[in-house]
């Protein structure tokens, strides 16, 4: 038979009293089924562990070397225990976060980040940078615990899609065109401003929540957008508005990427397009950590937009 931790914190009590009556008195047992245990354990490890002695008992060879070996199983047992409950409250563990590419550039998603690990220390994060779909197929396979997009849309099946926070849109022009010579103290522009020119989108394959905000805006301010290249990514797009090839209307945090060639200006008008960040994870996902994700991100969120509202 497999020898009792309780056993164990006995024979420790004995050995570090060296006197078995007071660790009886210890452990709040009588002395007789104490001694009666020690005996037990010798007989089963066949081993003498204590000395007796006139005035209590001291340690054989044997006995010190058990007696490190049996704290040493204790203390592993304990950090089992500690470490299986830190698990089951979501307290340590995994989480694999994934993220748009333009998803960084927003302050609140390295606020968040930053907040869980303050929070969860002992939980290993991971943060992926993929795009809308392959974050979607990623989350559905299990790959991936939560992903921010830019793309509000109907709930998958299986996955919940929460919105998180709403963002103004700013357009992007090269630093030579004419919008941006003519306007000295960076005034915002229309969007009707924009009728003449032609669009640098993201490309709907890749995530459609930017590319229609962009199409459904210019149409509610009067005109359909002329399409040019498409780009999978802002910084591509970006780059091509760089080149002169084209505007484009991006997050108004993507400002914080300074490139050479580009000049960001304001949007004004009843028109004006939103980006909205959002979370999706999985439906009814059981994991403590990802709750405890979900839960911080929803908190902060409120706090976030409400700070938000108020320095507007």
């Amino acid at each position: 038979m497999a020898m009792e931790l309780r056993h164990l914190r006995f024979f420790i009590a004995v050995a570090e009293e060296g006197h078995i009556t007071r660790a009886a008195e210890r452990l709040g047992i009588q002395q007789p089924p104490l001694s009666q245990r020690i005996k037990a354990i010798e007989r089963e490890l066949d081993v003498q562990l204590f000395r007796r002695k006139a005035r209590g008992v001291e340690l054989t060879e044997a006995g010190r070397v058990f007696l490190d070996n049996a704290r040493a199983m204790l203390a592993h047992n304990e950090r089992a225990i500690d470490s299986t409950r830190r698990t089951a409250r979501g307290e340590q563990g995994r989480l694999c976060v994934g993220v748009t590419p333009t998803g960084p550039f927003h302050p609140f998603v390295p606020r968040v980040i930053r907040a869980f690990r303050e929070a969860f220390p002992l939980v290993s994060l991971t943060l992926e940078e993929c795009l809308s779909p392959e974050l979607l197929i990623r989350l559905r396979n299990e790959q991936m615990d939560a992903a921010f997009l830019r793309t509000p849309m109907a709930e998958p099946e299986h996955l919940v899609i929460a919105p998180l926070i709403e963002e103004p849109m700013v357009v992007a022009l090269p630093n030579a065109h004419a919008l941006v010579q003519n306007d000295g103290d960076r005034a915002a522009l229309s969007l009707k401003d924009l009728a003449g020119e032609t669009f640098i989108v993201y490309a709907r394959q890749h995530g459609p929540g930017l590319y229609d905000a962009t199409t459904v805006a210019c149409l509610k301010a009067g005109f359909s957008p002329r399409l040019g290249q498409e780009a999978p990514r802002v910084t591509s797009a970006l780059g091509l508005v760089a080149a002169g090839l084209g505007i484009s209307v991006v997050p108004a945090s993507m400002q914080r990427m300074a490139m050479d060639g580009v000049a960001y200006r304001r949007l004004k008008g009843a028109a004006q397009p939103k980006a909205v960040l959002t979370l999706a994870s999985r439906r009814g996902d059981p994991s403590a950590v990802v709750r405890n994700f979900l839960s911080l991100v929803r908190r902060t969120a409120k706090n976030f937009q409400a700070d938000s509202e108020k320095a507007a």
